[in-house]
This record gives C-alpha cells, structure tokens and sequence, in this order.
C-alpha cells in the first residue's frame, strides 16, 4: 500500500482508533502502541486493504489487538500468581520439615549433641568455636556433627545412607 494511502487513513481514523484502543485499555501509552501496531502493519505492506472498508478493518483491528493485550496480561497475572502460591507452598512445606527435623533432634540426641547442633546451624558457630564453648576437641565436635547428620538423614532420607 502507498505511504500516502496510508497517511490519509492515519488522519482519518487514527483519533477514532484512539478512542476504542482507550476504551478497552484504559492506558494511553498502550493504546498509541496498539494504533501504531497496526499502521505500521499497513506500511510494512503486511496487509491489503479492500477499497471502503478501511475503517471497519482498522477498528475491528484495534479491537482485536486490544483484547489480546487484555488476554495476555490476564495469563501473565495467573501465572504470577501461580508461581507466587507454589513458592509459598514450598515455604510452607520448608518451614514444616525444618519443624520435623528440631523435633527430631530434641527427642533423639543427647543434651551435648542438641547443644552442638544448635552452636553450629542456628548460631552459625566454626568448629573452633564451638570445641571451646563445650571444652572438647575439634575432632570430637567432628564426630558429634558426623553423627548428627547420619541420624538425620537415617530418619527423613533413608535412601541417601
């Protein structure tokens, strides 16, 4: 299509073209976007249109296009959502296995043992640290953590041993 077509239908209809895309977006940068989605379509020569029914094309294509804008951030937003609720469900379920696994050491270790596990993964203590907290070697904080870990993963991951 010649450019000059173009730019008589661009005058023509471009204000009513706006109107609609407003209407159906309620954004008006987007509804520019969609109206110059479609001239650009016409100028790229994409599509050829039928003498008198320019404007029906042109409005029914600004329709179009809107309501699949509409679509696609109606799809985007669920799948957020979808992927917002699955992070919070392994969350939960995170939070319930960490619950087990402290239950489980308070009910199945011995005092020394509780002590040694909470020094080293809730406070974060080295090896050092906590040797000379409870006035034991480095090699025998070794074997506690060793163990400690053998009896979790005995209990929650048996196939792992």
């Amino acid at each position: 299509m010649k450019q000059e077509i173009i730019q008589q239908l661009f005058r023509q209809h471009y204000d009513k073209m706006q109107r609609v895309a407003r209407s159906l977006l309620y954004d008006e940068q987007e509804s520019e976007d969609v109206v110059s989605d479609i001239f650009e379509s016409l100028l790229q020569g994409k599509i050829a249109l039928i003498p008198g029914a320019e404007e029906r094309y042109l409005l029914t294509s600004v329709r179009n296009r809107c309501l699949k804008r509409l679509r696609h951030e109606a799809i985007a937003r669920a799948t957020a959502e979808k992927h917002e609720s699955a992070a919070l469900d392994d969350s939960a379920a995170d939070d319930e296995r960490l619950t087990d696994i402290v239950e489980f050491v308070v009910g199945h270790l011995s005092p020394q043992e509780q002590r040694i596990f909470n020094l080293r993964f809730t406070d974060g203590c080295s090896y050092e640290d906590i040797a000379t907290a409870e006035g034991i070697s480095r090699v025998a904080v070794w074997k506690h953590l060793s163990h400690i870990i053998t009896e979790i993963k005995r209990q929650f991951n048996p196939t792992s041993l």
